[in-house]
């Protein structure tokens, strides 16, 4: 009888010992412990900097994190300092850095030694939309009315505004030039806002600026929304104008221009993190993506939600590289 209580004291000093190591596991899972740097490779005001101090606000609000984060925008060279700072912090979780599709246009145009694989990505937040636009005194009701008229006029007859030069807004231009033979005559600005007041006095033809950078002009009646270059329709069904929602305007494939692109917003951290740092900040963006003010955010910008993570995502990050390698070669974009 003794000899069994002995086992079932020696048990149960086993399970707590092991209870006891489990509770040790876990309090040592990683977080941050001092404050934690995040990049934005541009300037202040644009969307990569709307989009980190969002982010940031959320995790305060929601107390999501003990330690603090501190926005940094690091924009010279076309983003490539905000970059070449995360390649250079090799092994250090205190820092991340949010991205665009300049990612892969900056090092592709200007040479600089940098490519996504030099970061860890964290994580897919979201994808930026781009739209067709027109004046809305024209008389396109599709966006193959408006491709087919500029084919007529001839080869660069027709201006196309964007934001910046070698950027996306004209690396789009390529690919509708590409896919149904017009020839654009590509006017960049500093701004979406600047494209679109442009397009509303009838300076420029047409435009394919984000969504959130022409709603003011479109609900005023002053634009037309032609089609969108995505796979599917955005899901917002809430009317904008009195007539339309974003869910109303047709992808560019339907209106007959074969033409798809978005643009990423995502994180990435150094390289040389361990896989305890990057889950914490792959779970930490998972729950910034779960609060009301990031959805409120993603349908006032009419943002495609599509998350990704781990192979998914750097599978899609190969297939990007690759698309804007070759529509940036066709245009002479590459750095000599």
């Amino acid at each position: 009888m003794n000899t069994r209580i002995a086992k079932l004291k020696l048990s149960a000093l086993a399970v707590a010992a092991g209870l006891m190591a489990l509770a040790g596991n876990a309090s040592a899972a990683w977080e941050p412990t001092k404050p934690v740097e995040f990049v934005v490779p541009a300037g202040t005001g644009g969307g990569a900097d709307q989009m980190a101090r969002l982010i940031q606000g959320i995790i305060v609000k929601h107390k999501l994190m003990k330690e603090s984060m501190i926005v940094v925008n690091k924009s010279g060279g076309a983003g490539a300092e905000g970059f070449l700072d995360i390649k250079g912090a090799k092994g250090d979780p205190h820092k991340l850095v949010v991205t665009l599709s300049n990612l892969f246009t900056t090092p592709l145009a200007t040479g600089v030694p940098f490519n996504w694989r030099d970061m860890t990505p964290v994580s897919m937040m979201a994808l930026d939309q781009f739209v067709l636009w027109v004046n809305a005194d024209t008389p396109y009701k599709t966006a193959k009315d408006y491709l087919d008229a500029v084919k007529a006029a001839g080869p660069l007859k027709m201006k196309m505004g964007g934001t910046g030069s070698k950027q996306e807004d004209q690396i789009l231009t390529v690919g509708i030039e590409k896919a149904t033979g017009t020839k654009f005559i590509f006017i960049p600005f500093k701004g979406g806002g600047d494209v679109a007041v442009q397009l509303v006095g009838k300076h420029i033809d047409s435009s394919v600026n984000n969504p959130i950078e022409a709603v003011a002009q479109w609900r005023a009646g002053q634009l037309k929304a032609l089609c969108v270059f995505d796979s599917k329709r955005m899901p917002y069904t809430a009317k904008v104008t009195s007539t339309q929602s974003w869910g109303d305007i047709p992808t560019c494939k339907e209106a007959g221009v074969p033409t798809e692109y978005t643009m990423l917003r995502g994180v990435f951290m150094p390289p040389g993190v361990t896989k305890e740092q990057h889950d914490y900040y792959v779970e930490l963006l998972r729950k910034v993506r779960e609060t009301p003010d990031w959805k409120d955010y993603m349908e006032k910008g009419a943002f495609n939600q599509t998350s990704m993570t781990g192979e998914a995502f750097e599978k899609w990050l190969g297939s990007a590289e690759q698309m804007h390698r070759e529509l940036m070669k066709a245009a002479g974009f590459m750095a000599k």
